[in-house]
């Protein structure tokens, strides 16, 4: 059954604009209280399960906090809140805490004046689809507020921050530290601006933190994984040995060698990947998605490490680990999976993956990925008005077609339709730059027309 609000990575959308509104929020935290007490079947008869709630750093995310705490009551929830916190470490604290489910109030990486919903299980991944889908069927009952007596509860998580960065430092190695290196970590003003440089400085770095300045307002502006250019000055300004980028909500990350040269999610996965297999420390193979570049999945093949690509989003990428029972996948924007050390993506974990491999070889950044020559690949965001099957468009197969017989064997195009927001996201990759950047403008366009036209 398709689902209306759920798309890859929970619900998102502009605040303000239904499904983002305190009303909606509410009832999506009653709908999802009524789902987790029916389903929870270990819980002692007459016990309330608890829910966490935390939220990165966006202003509007004490609106939606009070929005889903009254819904979750009513519905007899107890629930405790963290304050802002990682993704990643809501579902840490889930399983450690040993609670029935948790809630992110996140857009990830979009600037402020988005915010989105994210909800884990008590096994700390993302719900499953037939979870979401009776969550929505929810939605179209009426809120029946219980008894007083039967009210959930609401108390404050004090001691969140400690347990998170005690746990993210349990995943480097005891027999190694960070001493010696000068690291510059852009927190991206979000949910990790009070924990990364804590992690790094107490495993022996010395830390320049920035984008670690929230008001509310600047979440991911100019900052962060997705805008690596101030990471690059700040480390060629402090004469850093390297830089770490992550996004709003923690879970993705970018790093920045010396130079200033930015490495994305495929190559640190490499880095990592590559490293695991040499210490026979890697299990099974690799989990890329539609968007892994050409090259990486070359890389994979020429060492023998299997590669499987899932549809994007990291929790395709989970499933298809789980299903192979494999540990490491990922995606080019950052989001990588260590299933070892934890059960969803995580910014600061997968970034100390790849000070471990630098440590223990002794490589730089650039050594590391040297045998490597990433495919030229243009992406390109077309706005669209509401909704719009760009796979029925004649036009835009015939464009696509065209574009891949001229590709050939050395380049892909894909197209696919943003799950979070009202975008057409068009990707060429191949050999010949030129003919890249060709090709991807002229499907741009043509998707752009028919969206406006057909």
């Amino acid at each position: 059954m398709a689902k209306k609000y759920f798309g890859t990575d929970g619900i998102r959308g502009r605040v303000g604009k239904e499904p983002i509104t305190p009303e909606f929020i509410m009832h999506l935290g009653y709908s999802a209280g009524k789902v987790l007490i029916a389903s929870d079947w270990h819980l002692i008869k007459g016990e309330r399960p608890t829910v966490l709630i935390g939220k990165d750093t966006r202003v509007s995310g004490y609106l939606l906090e009070s929005a889903l705490e009254a819904g979750l009551s009513a519905a007899g929830v107890d629930v405790l809140l963290s304050g802002p916190m990682p993704t990643p470490a809501i579902a840490y604290l889930i399983r450690a805490l040993r609670l029935q489910a948790g809630i992110v109030i996140s857009a990830s990486h979009n600037l402020f004046e988005d915010n989105g919903i994210k909800f884990f299980s008590a096994e700390g991944s993302k719900l499953p689809d037939a979870m979401e889908q009776k969550i929505e069927a929810g939605l179209s009952a009426p809120i029946q507020i219980e008894s007083s007596a039967q009210l959930g509860k609401v108390q404050r998580l004090k001691d969140a921050t400690g347990r998170y960065i005690e746990f993210c430092k349990s995943s480097f190695p005891y027999h190694l530290d960070l001493r010696g290196l000068r690291i510059v970590v852009d927190c991206a003003n979000g949910a990790a601006y009070h924990i990364a440089g804590h992690v790094l400085h107490e495993l022996g770095a010395d830390v320049i933190t920035i984008g670690a300045q929230p008001d509310g307002l600047n979440i991911n502006h100019e900052c962060g994984a997705t805008y690596s250019a101030t990471l690059q000055k700040a480390v060629k300004s402090h004469h850093a040995d390297l830089g770490i980028a992550l996004d709003g909500d923690g879970d993705r990350v970018i790093m920045v060698d010396s130079e200033g040269t930015p490495y994305d999610g495929d190559q640190l996965i490499y880095i990592i990947a590559r490293h695991r297999q040499q210490k026979d420390l890697l299990k099974g193979g690799i989990v890329g998605t539609l968007m892994t570049n050409l090259a990486i999945e070359n890389s994979f093949r020429e060492l023998d490490i299997p590669f499987l690509r899932s549809n994007v989003g990291d929790r395709y990428v989970l499933e298809l680990l789980q299903e192979k029972n494999w540990q490491l996948g990922g995606e080019s924007s950052g989001h990588i999976i260590c299933i070892d050390k934890h059960t969803t993506g995580d910014g600061i974990i997968s970034a100390l993956q790849v000070l471990y491999a630098l440590r223990d070889t002794g490589k730089t950044l650039a050594e590391s990925v040297r045998d490597i020559t990433l495919y030229p690949q243009c992406l390109i965001n077309v706005k669209i008005p509401g909704k719009f099957n760009f796979r029925m468009s004649q036009a835009i197969t015939t464009i696509q077609k065209e574009a891949e017989s001229d590709l050939s064997v050395n380049g892909r195009v894909l197209l696919r339709a943003s799950g979070t927001e009202p975008l057409i996201r068009v990707m060429v990759e191949g050999k010949l730059k030129q003919k890249v950047n060709y090709w991807a403008e002229q499907i741009a366009n043509t998707v752009q027309n028919a969206s406006v036209t057909e």
